[in-house]
């Protein structure tokens, strides 16, 4: 079966989001103070390094930033074939009373999100999680919402939503893959 693909955010729509979101960040939270942000590997681990870029460009502060890997925390774990692999987790600071924000590409049915909250706490225990997403495409398995979204994208159940970033040699860009 081939996939027909659809680009639905280019390099300079995301650029725009993420300035957004980043406004909306210090916004809510009354500046950069005690903030941290983790990005869920891999995706939203650009991401948070692109908002840390923006916050200090904004904020003149650094914010610390994290990778989280979650491959321990699914709840598939059991039903998939053969050993995990093990990524990294680096987060370079205490989180506990920590306003942490949590920082990945495409929301779906947020699975991914509930093992990245297991994550987190067990390594401490932070004041508040916010959720920043690029893509919030709907077809939630759970009640978790986004505080930050860059697009809603409404999309079918066997579409697939991927984000390509220039850190991995791509082009930035959203693309909606349908099978045909």
């Amino acid at each position: 079966m081939i996939a027909v693909e659809r680009i639905t955010l280019n390099s300079d729509e995301i650029s725009r989001i993420l300035k957004r979101i980043a406004h909306e960040i210090l916004e809510r939270n009354k500046g950069a103070k005690d903030l941290v942000l983790v990005g869920i590997r891999t995706g939203g681990v650009y991401l948070a390094q692109r908002l840390a870029k923006e916050i200090k460009e904004v904020e003149g502060e650094t914010v610390p930033r994290g990778e989280l890997d979650i491959t321990l925390y699914r709840d598939d774990l059991a039903i998939k074939k053969g050993l995990p692999i093990l990524k990294k987790t680096d987060i370079p600071c205490d989180i506990s009373d920590r306003i942490v924000i949590l920082v990945d590409d495409v929301l779906f049915t947020g699975r991914t999100i509930r093992a990245a909250m297991d994550g987190l706490t067990d390594l401490g225990r932070p004041r508040q999680i916010q959720l920043a997403v690029l893509v919030d495409r709907g077809h939630r398995e759970l009640p978790i919402r986004p505080d930050y979204v860059g697009k809603n994208l409404p999309t079918a159940i066997d579409e697939l939503v991927e984000v390509l970033f220039e850190e991995t040699g791509e082009k930035d860009r959203v693309i909606i893959k349908r099978p045909f």
